[in-house]
């Protein structure tokens, strides 16, 4: 109408006061008889607005509706989502801050490597979300809308409403595409917005589920090694014939439905691989699975990963033993060193850790016995000169690194700013449903 086109405000005011009268039984008579959603509801509107009725849906296509809707919607559901993750990575660095300092035993190949901290371990967890969190952002601000383009993209039909003026025609999707609230259109269009855009939606959802399963992940392998468990309630069951277990239920939800998420990324890959020329309506029974089950599958994983994060049970006197059944084979290099600075020869040195550690070796792994390595050099007049050092020696905090202030210096430097936009949606503590 301000553009120029015959629409009365009588017209206007029709539609908007029948936006919610929206009678749905009569839809569904329609579209059983139309075998078009849309044009369902097209008619169904009309017959609300028999005086709007020649101008309801006049120049548009299903696609502009249904296609600058799920727009909309994707977006839409990404602000849902990010207030979310930004919750989970401020439970995991207020963890991360707590524990920054407590040695563990560190794995790689899930064998026993250097110490880490159980705060660095959970820093590893959260940089992946904070990479997750900065691809939600930007997959939601690449967003466009389709805005006013006709069947096959061209605008031919809105050409042909404004007799030719296409500065009109740019203006009306200029015009359409800021009332929905974005900053662009998609310049060019088949009749629908590219299918890529879905795949770059539920890539970076996929990829989410993929963060997700590793953390969660991880936490199975802790609470099996007895250091770190999810919440348990006190009256909750771990298994029906086995009184005293504490499966990790939890965690293992969320990598059950983490797979699922990150299998959905091939829908729309296949999808968009097979629009033939301008658009073939194959995508549109599948978008409206993987699309919505993306969305509400990342929904509660994140809710379920934050219910967790806010009750993590750490157990140090576990974790010590450990260390201590490990850190007497990774104390040989710092042995040496002590006693070549006592004045001993490194090579006589080697040699007597290498006898002493075999043996030990030997009493964990074929007798079942604790290692009892530093008893054996404590024992041994050779390693006299460091006796004394020993304790030092073995001191577990000496083998950790720059990990606590690691930690320290990413939670100030990359963690806590990513969080500033979601200050005022941190809320309180997540109870999960069964």
């Amino acid at each position: 109408q301000s553009l120029g086109l015959p629409i009365t405000d009588e017209q206007i005011q029709e539609m908007e006061a029948n936006l919610d009268n929206i009678d749905f039984k009569m839809a569904a008579e329609e579209e059983k008889k139309l075998r078009h959603d849309v044009m369902a509801h097209v008619h169904t509107f009309a017959h609300c607005c028999p005086k709007a009725a020649a101008i309801i849906h006049l120049g548009a296509t299903s696609c502009y509706v249904g296609d600058n809707t799920d727009l909309i919607v994707l977006r839409d559901g990404f602000n849902l989502l990010l207030p979310k993750l930004a919750r989970v990575i401020s439970r995991l660095a207020n963890f991360a801050e707590k524990y920054a300092d407590l040695p563990t035993l560190g794995f790689t190949h899930y064998q026993p490597a250097q110490l880490t901290t159980v705060g660095k371990r959970c820093c590893l967890w959260i940089q992946d979300l904070c990479m997750d969190l900065r691809n939600l952002e930007r997959a939601r601000d690449d967003l466009r809308f389709r805005g006013v383009k006709g069947t096959t993209g061209t605008q031919a039909s809105f050409l042909q409403l404004f007799e030719g003026d296409h500065s009109k025609v740019e203006e009306l999707d200029r015009l359409v595409t800021a009332k929905a609230g974005f900053k662009r259109a998609y310049m060019v269009t088949g009749q629908t917005y590219s299918r890529k855009v879905d795949i770059e939606v539920l890539s970076v959802l996929s990829s989410l589920g993929a963060s997700i399963h590793k953390i969660c992940t991880d936490i199975r392998l802790l609470a099996n090694l007895k250091e770190i468990e999810e919440p348990f309630e006190k009256d909750q069951i771990g298994s029906s014939a086995m009184p005293y277990k504490r499966n990790p239920m939890r965690s293992e939800r969320c990598c059950s439905l983490a797979r699922h998420l990150m299998t959905l990324v091939l829908d729309p890959l296949q999808t968009a691989s097979v629009q033939w020329f301008e658009r073939t309506l194959d995508d549109s029974a599948n978008r409206r699975v993987c699309l919505a089950e993306a969305f509400l599958t990342a929904d509660i994983i994140l809710s379920t990963l934050q219910n967790i994060s806010e009750g993590l049970v750490v157990y140090p006197k576990v974790i010590e033993r450990r260390i201590r059944q490990e850190l007497p084979f990774m104390a040989t290099e710092n042995i040496i060193m002590a006693m070549v600075k006592a004045g001993g020869n490194r090579q006589d040195c080697h040699e007597k850790i290498r006898v002493l550690s075999q043996q030990a070796a030997a009493v964990v792994k074929q007798e079942g016995g604790d290692n009892d390595f530093i008893a054996r050099v404590r024992a041994d007049p050779y390693f006299s000169p460091i006796h004394k050092q020993l304790e030092s020696l073995l001191d577990p905090s000496s083998f950790t690194g720059r990990a606590p202030q690691q930690v320290a210096k990413f939670l100030k430097e990359e963690v806590r700013p990513a969080l500033i936009p979601y200050q005022s949606e941190m809320g309180g503590k997540i109870e999960l449903a069964l």
